[in-house]
């Protein structure tokens, strides 16, 4: 027999099932699709959304639903309470104004990165970025958060998320993975390459404090301002405030 808690717990893991839905989709969804994607009864799909309607985190439309606002509200407590983001802004501020690229600052959220802070540099990406985008975990700065996960969870990740093409058109395996994120972890740095847009590079270093992954640095501009050349300086500066920041965090 399940315990009392048992019944008022999945429905809560239920929920959240349907938010995550409504938070990666890029258009209002039907119900059927939102209940396919969650997995879950077409009625048991309407009744919490019936809830989240109610409070504000889901928002019915004419062609579907989408997150609602209270969602916002949320975020916004989030990136006001967080104590990442007030001790990396001045580092970011001084990343930017001495290498004219743009620092990122992202945080884990499941099996995704979410920027949280970001300061522009000299010139400006040519694609958006939004902060609280949820952004794959095995491109770009991702892997430098990818690589400190539990070696278990670490594995599954990389079976699901993989074959995959980069941007560059490259091939990339488990076996090319799971290789690239032990380099990572060795070197303690990622540098990437027209993985998720041509012609841009980032290279992103973990925030670790006393071995917990608090969340990555990455710096990103387009290739011709950061030639080859310029790799190894960008790496230092980029691992030397990931530790900074670090430092930094009570």
């Amino acid at each position: 027999m399940a315990s009392p808690s048992a019944t008022p717990m999945r429905s809560l893991d239920r929920a959240f099932d349907v938010l995550g839905v409504l938070e990666d989709a890029r258009h209002p969804l039907r119900l059927s699709d939102i209940a396919r994607r969650a997995e879950l009864h077409v009625a048991t799909a309407q009744r919490i959304l019936n809830v989240l309607v109610d409070r504000g985190y889901a928002a019915r439309e004419d062609t579907g639903y989408v997150a609602g606002p209270a969602a916002v509200a949320t975020a916004h407590a989030f990136l006001v309470n967080n104590r990442l983001s007030p001790v990396a802004l001045p580092i970011l501020q001084e990343l930017a104004a001495t290498t004219g690229l743009t620092p990122t600052l992202f945080v884990r959220v499941g099996h995704s990165r979410v920027p949280i802070a970001r300061v522009e540099g000299r010139n400006p990406l040519r694609y958006q970025l939004p902060i609280g985008d949820k952004l794959t975990l095995h491109l770009g700065a991702g892997k430098a958060l990818l690589a400190w996960l539990p070696e278990d969870e670490q594995a599954a990740y990389v079976t699901a998320a993989t074959p995959f093409t980069r941007a560059s058109g490259q091939q990339v395996t488990a076996e090319d993975l799971t290789a690239e994120l032990q380099r990572v972890h060795t070197d303690g740095y990622a540098l990437s390459q027209d993985e998720r847009v041509q012609g841009v590079t980032s290279v992103s270093a973990p925030i670790l404090k006393d071995d917990t992954l608090l969340g990555a640095l990455s710096i990103v501009g387009p290739s011709t301002d950061l030639p080859e050349a310029d790799h190894q300086s960008i790496i230092t500066e980029v691992r030397h405030a990931a530790k900074a920041i670090a430092a930094r965090c009570a």
